[in-house]
């Protein structure tokens, strides 16, 4: 769907992107993820044509990236852009005429998406006299009423308290279940862990990291595990197959331990050597979350 090709971006005297390359296969939610200042919002705007690479190539479809596939893109940004005297109802039907629906069937549509996102009564509401959640839905709204191929969103659940910020994501999964490509930008590792088939992870310019996060989360398992148990304390001793992170007590009279298999041992070897000695009640491999690995990446080059 999208291929991103050795993008390079510069500012007067700061470097936005370094050689960036990318690719997004169709039917994927795809993250870009990266601290602040790391690239994410300077690639996007460049995928929508709103800034120009300084070098490097957009593929969309299979074809070079140009303003015929505008219409192909839905795209919404951070900070918010509609009109804050227009009313509701009209600026959304100018936003999808923009885009190349008729007013008919814009009105069609919108009535769908008012109400099933509770908004019907807002049609002659003005932007201004929305919360920034409120808002956020409208511009969500304005962003898909034209059914795009590919939607690009930037930070969607500013704003949104935990109820709206979990209808947004099931309206994400639906629109992905229909064919729509994700493109979205997020600082909340647990929106990555929910949404995301696969990732980038920009930081100072550069990607650091990308792929299938099954794959990256396989990359980075530690040999971490997590044991509960019954009985008397286990020690550490040269002997046991794994080291002994840390403990804590758990329920009825129970220990939890976090230990890391020694090189060459494997969670069979760990239980052969509990179990004549206590009882185990749980063993369970600790993968690393994405918010860990983020960490670990960014540090890294910090």
């Amino acid at each position: 769907m999208l291929s991103i090709r050795n993008i390079v971006k510069q500012y007067v005297g700061h470097t936005a992107l370094s050689d960036v390359s990318l690719e997004v296969s169709r039917g994927q939610i795809f993250g870009l993820l990266g601290p602040n200042g790391a690239g994410k919002t300077s690639l996007i705007r460049i995928v929508n044509q709103i800034t120009a690479p300084d070098s490097g190539e957009i593929y969309f479809n299979g074809e070079k990236l140009n303003q015929s596939h505008i219409d192909r893109i839905g795209y919404l940004p951070e900070e918010r852009g509609l009109y804050k005297k227009m009313e509701i109802g009209e600026q959304m039907i100018y936003l999808a005429r923009l885009k190349g629906l008729s007013r008919a069937e814009s009105i069609r549509r919108l009535k769908i998406w008012f109400e099933k996102l509770g908004m019907d009564s807002w049609w002659k509401m003005k932007i201004e006299e929305l919360s920034k959640g409120m808002q956020q839905k409208a511009q969500f709204v304005a962003t898909v009423l034209h059914e795009p191929d590919l939607i690009i969103l930037d930070e969607p659940f500013t704003g949104f308290d935990p109820v709206n910020a979990e209808v947004i994501k099931d309206e994400i999964l639906e629109l992905n279940r229909k064919g729509a490509t994700i493109l979205f930008s997020t600082h909340r590792m647990e929106s990555v862990e929910e949404l995301c088939d696969a990732i980038a992870l920009l930081d100072k310019s550069k990607k650091i990291l990308d792929g299938k996060i099954s794959d990256i989360k396989d990359t980075y398992r530690n040999n971490i595990y997590m044991v509960e148990y019954t009985g008397d304390r286990v020690s550490s001793n040269s002997a046991e197959p794994f080291e002994l992170l840390d403990e804590t007590t758990g329920h009825n009279n129970s220990y939890i331990i976090r230990i890391k298999l020694k090189q060459g041992t494997t969670s069979n070897d760990v239980l052969q050597y509990l179990i004549p000695k206590v009882r185990i009640n749980m063993l369970q491999e600790v993968i690393p979350g994405m918010n860990e690995i983020f960490i670990e990446q960014v540090n890294k080059i910090a």
